[in-house]
């Protein structure tokens, strides 16, 4: 039994020598941040939101309040200005003191912590428009509804309605879709809102249907039995084109949008719940 005893112990302590005679397994490095083409460290989440509210209330009616531009105020996410400044208000904090007299910008009487975080707000937008995979999409309801219903009544109530196709609109898409939605429908995608187009011939004949193309030198349709038709076009050939799109009143009014305006409707929009 002793034999036994001594033989279990010497199994014991040449385990023991091997367990200590195998190295340590190196801890595994961690994979470093990417840096995304030199950029600054990111800016400070609460100075980015004071930022934001700072910059809306001062500087949005020329740049937009998110930066890319607005009444003659230029896009400041881009800006070479902005990157240089790296979110530390050195470069811009001049320009938002002295203003730019000649290109129509006034001074404006803020603190170095105003400035910082406005300087903040933009460092967040122009890494934003690079980091694309961390970007994340601010509040984009900053317009005034009441405004922005003076706008619809206007320039929209002939064609929509808020108690018609748009009721309960807000309840079915999310302040951003319905900001894309309204900028840039998509109803060509369905037959109801294609273009339309009626092509009638010296010989009085019309013919109507749903538009395929049409420029300086043909115009094409497929009428309602599926069939296409094609004309050339020229000054001497008599051919009359009447094109209706849907869509016409929503691109002529895309040109004439001031940020102000967009933000306005928006605000509009998002109370038809």
């Amino acid at each position: 039994m002793a034999l036994r005893n001594t033989e279990l112990a010497l199994l014991s302590i040449a385990i023991l020598i091997a367990t200590l005679a195998v190295p340590a397994r190196a801890q595994e490095p961690q994979a470093p941040k990417p840096n995304f083409f030199g950029l600054a460290p990111p800016p400070n989440p609460q100075a980015v939101a004071r930022g934001q509210q700072q910059f809306v209330a001062s500087c949005g009616f020329c740049h937009g309040s998110s930066g890319k531009g607005g009444n003659n105020g230029p896009d400041l996410v881009r800006s070479v200005l902005v990157l240089h400044d790296e979110g530390s208000a050195k470069e811009l904090g001049p320009i938002i003191l002295n203003g730019r007299p000649a290109k129509g910008m006034p001074k404006f009487s803020m603190t170095d912590g105003q400035i910082k975080d406005i300087a903040a707000y933009l460092l967040s937008l122009s890494q934003g428009a690079v980091k694309r995979a961390e970007y994340k999409i601010l509040d984009v309801v900053t317009g005034n509804a009441k405004s922005g219903k003076a706008y619809f009544d206007k320039h929209c109530a002939n064609c929509h309605s808020p108690s018609g196709d748009l009721a309960h609109l807000a309840g079915k898409y999310s302040p951003v879709a319905l900001q894309d939605r309204f900028l840039y429908p998509k109803t060509r995608l369905t037959p109801k809102g294609q273009t339309t187009v009626a092509v009638t011939l010296p010989s009085g004949e019309t013919f109507r249907g749903m538009l395929d193309q049409i420029d300086d030198f043909s115009v094409s349709l497929t009428d309602s039995s599926g069939q296409y038709k094609s004309w050339a076009l020229n000054e001497s050939n008599g051919i009359k084109v009447q094109v209706n799109d849907p869509l016409k009143g929503h691109e002529d009014l895309l040109k004439q949008y001031s940020d102000t305006d967009m933000h306005n409707i928006l605000a509009y929009l998002v109370t038809l719940k």
